[in-house]
């Protein structure tokens, strides 16, 4: 194992393949604990070169659904009527300032994500 920081786009890439083939490591053995320092490699230059952004909110409220074991008829408890529930999953109706507060505190998505255009 040689351990260096990461510097290029290209070192990144050699990481991040790396990190695939090491992914299953157990905790204490040689190949576990070059996981664990390439993790924190990867993870420092991605804050400093990788920009994320935030999700879609549409894909943020799915995913917050499917976590939940939530439905449709679930949504529209939150945001008021089922037929509203459906045409905002389906991206037909944008979401209202009362919305994503109903969002944000029923769901507990952050606002930052639900404000975000799409």
């Amino acid at each position: 194992m040689t351990v260096k920081p990461i510097k290029t786009k290209k070192e990144y890439q050699q990481a991040m393949e790396r990190l695939e083939v090491l992914f299953d490591a157990k905790k204490g053995t040689a190949e576990g604990d070059e996981l664990e320092v390439l993790s924190i490699l990867i993870e420092k230059y991605e804050d400093v070169h990788v920009d994320i952004g935030f999700p879609d909110p549409i894909e943020a409220i799915k995913f917050r659904m499917e976590q939940l074991g939530y439905n449709q008829a679930d949504l529209a408890n939150v945001v008021g009527l089922k037929s509203r529930a459906s045409e905002i999953l389906n991206k037909k109706r944008k979401l209202s300032l009362e919305m994503i507060r109903q969002l944000h505190e029923k769901l507990h998505i952050p606002t930052d994500v639900l404000i975000q255009p799409y």
